[in-house]
Protein backbone atom coordinates (compact mmCIF):
# COMPACT_ATOMS: atom_id res chain seq x y z
CA UNK A 1 0.00 0.00 0.00
CA UNK A 2 1.08 3.43 -1.13
CA UNK A 3 -0.04 5.74 1.45
CA UNK A 4 1.12 8.98 -0.56
CA UNK A 5 -1.29 7.80 -3.28
CA UNK A 6 -4.07 10.33 -3.89
CA UNK A 7 -6.92 7.72 -4.59
CA UNK A 8 -6.45 6.16 -1.17
CA UNK A 9 -9.43 4.43 0.39
CA UNK A 10 -10.24 4.14 4.26
CA UNK A 11 -12.80 2.04 5.62
CA UNK A 12 -14.00 4.17 8.85
CA UNK A 13 -15.49 2.04 11.37
CA UNK A 14 -17.29 3.93 14.42
CA UNK A 15 -20.30 2.99 16.89
CA UNK A 16 -23.26 4.88 18.22
CA UNK A 17 -24.05 2.91 21.54
CA UNK A 18 -27.86 4.07 22.76
CA UNK A 19 -27.81 1.53 25.96
CA UNK A 20 -29.84 -0.66 24.04
CA UNK A 21 -29.46 -4.46 23.54
CA UNK A 22 -27.56 -3.81 20.23
CA UNK A 23 -25.57 -1.08 18.98
CA UNK A 24 -25.29 0.20 15.56
CA UNK A 25 -21.86 0.34 13.81
CA UNK A 26 -21.70 2.80 10.47
CA UNK A 27 -18.85 1.71 7.83
CA UNK A 28 -18.19 4.66 5.71
CA UNK A 29 -15.73 4.55 3.01
CA UNK A 30 -13.97 7.51 2.33
CA UNK A 31 -11.43 8.92 -0.38
CA UNK A 32 -7.95 10.76 0.64
CA UNK A 33 -9.66 13.56 -0.87
CA UNK A 34 -12.43 13.51 1.65
CA UNK A 35 -15.32 12.08 -0.76
CA UNK A 36 -17.38 9.59 0.81
CA UNK A 37 -18.39 6.50 -2.05
CA UNK A 38 -19.93 3.42 0.20
CA UNK A 39 -21.51 2.86 3.60
CA UNK A 40 -22.25 -0.12 5.06
CA UNK A 41 -24.05 -1.05 8.76
CA UNK A 42 -23.74 -3.75 11.21
CA UNK A 43 -25.22 -4.33 15.15
CA UNK A 44 -23.39 -5.65 17.97
CA UNK A 45 -24.55 -7.03 20.99
CA UNK A 46 -24.20 -4.75 24.47
CA UNK A 47 -21.73 -6.50 26.44
CA UNK A 48 -21.60 -9.60 23.99
CA UNK A 49 -18.20 -10.60 22.28
CA UNK A 50 -19.41 -9.98 18.16
CA UNK A 51 -17.81 -7.07 17.76
CA UNK A 52 -14.95 -8.46 15.86
CA UNK A 53 -17.43 -10.70 12.88
CA UNK A 54 -19.78 -7.55 13.06
CA UNK A 55 -16.78 -5.65 11.61
CA UNK A 56 -15.74 -8.22 9.34
CA UNK A 57 -19.04 -8.28 7.99
CA UNK A 58 -18.94 -4.61 7.01
CA UNK A 59 -15.93 -5.33 4.66
CA UNK A 60 -17.69 -8.23 3.39
CA UNK A 61 -20.58 -6.75 2.90
CA UNK A 62 -19.43 -3.68 0.93
CA UNK A 63 -17.17 -6.12 -1.54
CA UNK A 64 -14.69 -3.39 -2.58
CA UNK A 65 -11.60 -4.34 -4.08
CA UNK A 66 -10.68 -0.56 -3.75
CA UNK A 67 -10.53 -0.68 -0.08
CA UNK A 68 -6.96 0.23 1.31
CA UNK A 69 -7.18 0.26 5.05
CA UNK A 70 -9.51 0.47 8.00
CA UNK A 71 -9.81 2.45 10.31
CA UNK A 72 -11.34 2.21 13.44
CA UNK A 73 -13.21 4.09 16.38
CA UNK A 74 -12.14 2.01 19.42
CA UNK A 75 -11.46 -1.46 20.27
CA UNK A 76 -13.83 -2.21 23.51
CA UNK A 77 -17.21 -0.77 22.28
CA UNK A 78 -21.02 -1.85 23.44
CA UNK A 79 -20.04 -1.98 26.38
CA UNK A 80 -17.30 -4.01 27.09
CA UNK A 81 -17.54 -6.12 23.18
CA UNK A 82 -14.03 -5.89 22.20
CA UNK A 83 -13.04 -6.06 18.18
CA UNK A 84 -10.25 -8.41 17.63
CA UNK A 85 -7.65 -5.87 15.08
CA UNK A 86 -5.09 -8.89 14.51
CA UNK A 87 -8.84 -11.28 13.33
CA UNK A 88 -10.26 -8.46 11.49
CA UNK A 89 -6.54 -8.03 9.33
CA UNK A 90 -6.27 -11.66 9.05
CA UNK A 91 -10.00 -12.24 7.81
CA UNK A 92 -10.20 -9.15 5.09
CA UNK A 93 -5.98 -8.65 3.80
CA UNK A 94 -6.72 -5.08 4.65
CA UNK A 95 -4.52 -3.29 7.71
CA UNK A 96 -6.27 -1.74 10.45
CA UNK A 97 -5.65 1.49 12.52
CA UNK A 98 -7.65 1.88 16.07
CA UNK A 99 -7.73 5.29 17.13
CA UNK A 100 -8.63 6.24 20.70
CA UNK A 101 -8.78 10.21 21.85
CA UNK A 102 -7.65 10.38 25.54
CA UNK A 103 -4.90 9.28 27.66
CA UNK A 104 -6.30 6.12 29.99
CA UNK A 105 -5.44 3.51 32.56
CA UNK A 106 -6.84 1.10 30.43
CA UNK A 107 -9.70 -1.18 31.44
CA UNK A 108 -8.44 -4.13 32.41
CA UNK A 109 -9.78 -3.46 36.07
CA UNK A 110 -13.50 -2.62 34.72
CA UNK A 111 -13.38 -5.60 32.77
CA UNK A 112 -12.84 -7.83 35.76
CA UNK A 113 -15.20 -6.32 37.63
CA UNK A 114 -18.15 -6.52 35.07
CA UNK A 115 -17.11 -9.56 33.73
CA UNK A 116 -15.18 -11.60 37.04
CA UNK A 117 -15.86 -15.32 35.33
CA UNK A 118 -15.03 -14.26 31.65
CA UNK A 119 -11.11 -14.63 31.35
CA UNK A 120 -11.53 -14.88 27.53
CA UNK A 121 -13.07 -11.07 27.50
CA UNK A 122 -9.96 -9.87 29.35
CA UNK A 123 -7.30 -12.01 26.96
CA UNK A 124 -8.86 -10.30 24.20
CA UNK A 125 -8.68 -6.98 26.10
CA UNK A 126 -5.02 -7.96 26.98
CA UNK A 127 -3.55 -8.80 23.22
CA UNK A 128 -4.92 -5.34 22.06
CA UNK A 129 -1.59 -4.54 23.71
CA UNK A 130 -0.58 -0.69 24.36
CA UNK A 131 -1.65 2.42 22.37
CA UNK A 132 1.26 4.43 20.65
CA UNK A 133 0.39 8.47 20.98
CA UNK A 134 0.69 10.63 17.76
CA UNK A 135 0.86 13.71 17.00
CA UNK A 136 -1.38 15.21 14.67
CA UNK A 137 -0.86 18.59 12.21
CA UNK A 138 -4.28 20.05 13.92
CA UNK A 139 -2.57 20.66 17.22
CA UNK A 140 -3.81 17.46 18.85
CA UNK A 141 -2.73 13.67 20.23
CA UNK A 142 -4.35 10.64 18.77
CA UNK A 143 -3.63 7.48 20.23
CA UNK A 144 -3.00 4.31 17.26
CA UNK A 145 -2.76 0.79 17.49
CA UNK A 146 -1.82 -0.33 14.22
CA UNK A 147 -2.18 -3.64 12.86
CA UNK A 148 -0.31 -4.50 8.84
CA UNK A 149 1.00 -1.03 8.85
CA UNK A 150 3.72 0.47 10.54
CA UNK A 151 3.75 3.17 13.24
CA UNK A 152 5.00 5.75 10.58
CA UNK A 153 2.59 4.65 7.51
CA UNK A 154 -0.21 4.92 10.20
CA UNK A 155 0.55 8.04 11.76
CA UNK A 156 0.70 9.60 8.10
CA UNK A 157 -2.42 8.24 6.88
CA UNK A 158 -4.40 9.30 10.45
CA UNK A 159 -2.70 12.79 9.26
CA UNK A 160 -3.99 13.11 6.11
CA UNK A 161 -7.43 12.11 6.99
CA UNK A 162 -7.88 14.50 9.69
CA UNK A 163 -8.79 17.67 8.94
CA UNK A 164 -9.27 19.13 12.34
CA UNK A 165 -9.34 18.88 16.17
CA UNK A 166 -8.52 14.54 16.63
CA UNK A 167 -10.97 12.61 14.62
CA UNK A 168 -9.88 11.47 11.46
CA UNK A 169 -12.89 12.31 8.94
CA UNK A 170 -13.77 8.59 7.95
CA UNK A 171 -14.21 8.24 11.61
CA UNK A 172 -16.18 11.08 12.30
CA UNK A 173 -18.27 10.86 9.25
CA UNK A 174 -18.92 6.70 10.44
CA UNK A 175 -20.09 8.30 13.67
CA UNK A 176 -22.06 10.90 12.99
CA UNK A 177 -24.03 8.63 10.71
CA UNK A 178 -24.05 5.97 13.50
CA UNK A 179 -25.76 8.18 15.76
CA UNK A 180 -28.21 9.82 12.99
CA UNK A 181 -29.12 6.09 11.79
CA UNK A 182 -29.97 4.98 15.91
CA UNK A 183 -32.39 8.28 16.37
CA UNK A 184 -34.04 8.24 13.20
CA UNK A 185 -37.03 5.18 12.65
CA UNK A 186 -34.65 3.18 10.18
CA UNK A 187 -33.03 1.91 13.81
CA UNK A 188 -36.01 -0.19 14.24
CA UNK A 189 -35.78 -2.06 10.97
CA UNK A 190 -34.78 -5.16 10.91
CA UNK A 191 -30.75 -6.48 9.99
Amino acid sequence: MHVAKPGLRALGIAESYSGREQSTLAGIVMRKDLRIDGAAFARVTVGGMDATDAVIGIVTDLARRDINLIMISGSVIAWYNIIDPAAVQDATGLPVIVTTYEESEGLAEDIRRHFPDDAGRLAAYQRLGDRTPIPLHTGYTLFIRPYGISHGDAAKVCNDFTHEGRVPEPLRVARLIARGLVRSSLCEVSP
